[in-house]
């Protein structure tokens, strides 16, 4: 019986392009309604769906970097997620006392899709932003893109329409991803993985 060799697949996660597009509302421009109301995505059932449903063996998670966020980082990790982090800057408003956070990871996402690229057969990208549109066409042109994973339809660059045949739709998938609070009776109920409290962690924040 002939051996079929089994594609090698890894996701390089965007965490938040798709924390944030999956959580955020959007409004109609009046801001009288909702044309997406969000919701709280499960990493732990997420990363279940990347092993099961698209045949992820590695899933590396780009993250920027704050101390306080490091129960965030080792749930994580526990669950299987490579992290791969870059370090954040916090930025004073000059006209108020705002601190913004700022963390942009692109640059380390398509280097480290690059350094893994002889590991791989096909590359799964979680993210909606267009800043990735030269890295997919690499991948597309070389027989190496997989899928492209975005939070919504209404949330990710318009240059990315190329590849649409390749788009995974996590909003399509809300019954099977969304985070379920469960009651616990003691200890006392364990805050979920990914902004649960409809809040997050600062970095999600930015």
């Amino acid at each position: 019986m002939e051996n079929i060799k089994k594609e090698v697949v890894y996701a390089f996660i965007d965490s938040q392009n798709l924390n944030l597009g999956v959580r955020n509302d959007i409004r109609t421009k009046d801001g009288k309604h909702f044309r997406y109301k969000g919701w709280n995505l499960d990493f732990g059932k997420f990363y279940t769906y990347l092993k099961e449903e698209l045949g992820v063996q590695k899933a590396l998670v780009f993250i920027g970097f704050m101390a306080e966020n490091q129960e965030l980082y080792d749930s994580l990790t526990k669950i299987g997620y490579e992290l791969i982090y870059k370090p954040v800057l916090e930025i004073a408003n000059k006209e108020s006392s705002d601190i913004k956070i700022k963390g942009n990871i692109d640059a380390e996402m398509v280097m480290h899709t690059m350094i893994n690229y002889p590991k791989y057969d096909k590359a799964i990208i979680v993210s909606g932003d267009g800043d990735f549109y030269c890295l997919e066409e690499y991948l597309e042109k070389n027989g190496k893109l997989g899928k492209i994973v975005i939070s919504n339809k209404w949330n990710y660059s318009s240059l990315l329409e190329k590849f649409s045949k390749y788009f995974v739709n996590v909003n399509n998938l809300k019954r099977k991803l969304n985070y379920s609070h469960k009651k616990v009776a003691s200890p006392a109920p364990t805050k979920p993985m990914i902004s649960g409290d409809g809040k997050g962690p600062k970095y999600f924040g930015m």
